[in-house]
């Protein structure tokens, strides 16, 4: 029988792209967090599915069923991924820092992101050690529509 850190090594082959999920809060605060576990899973309705950890910034935005907004990161332009990938002090928002906007919706729209996803939950479960949401996508922006998506992948499935 194999070891399941064995069994995990071609999950983490599994490529996908890269993201930063953004919520405002009831109080204004703009959050967001690193993603790579975004997916479309339905046509009609325009659904997405992804992964959200408690305890990430936005996530409680997120799991109240409030809209958010997934900005799909590009090749062109990674220069604010340093502030997310190992996450942030919450007394330093990076938000300060990066040009965004704020749509009609409430959405955060991340100025160098490659296009911007709104979103509002339609349904939330946990089956392992994140909860998966799935949303319906009722809105987007494109900020750089020749920009080409950043793919990723990891070592092990058992790890970002």
């Amino acid at each position: 029988m194999k070891k399941i850190e064995d069994i995990a090594i071609p999950v983490g082959k599994i490529p996908s792209g890269l993201f930063i999920i953004c919520a405002k809060s009831q109080e204004g605060v703009i959050d967001g967090f690193l993603g790579s576990w975004v997916q479309q899973v339905s046509f009609n309705p325009l659904l997405v599915s992804l992964c959200v950890k408690a305890g990430r910034p936005a996530s409680e935005t997120i799991l109240k069923k409030e809209k958010f907004s997934i900005n799909i990161v590009g090749e062109h332009d990674k220069s604010f991924l340093k502030h997310f990938w190992s996450g942030y002090d919450a007394n330093k928002n990076p938000f300060s820092e990066i040009e965004h906007v704020i749509d009609e919706s409430g959405a955060v729209v991340m100025k160098s992101s490659l296009a911007t996803l709104v979103c509002e939950p339609i349904s939330i479960t946990q089956p392992g050690d994140h909860n998966l949401v799935v949303a319906k996508v009722i809105d987007s922006h494109i900020q750089h529509p020749d920009a080409t998506p950043m793919v990723h992948t990891r070592k092990s499935g058992l790890s970002y």
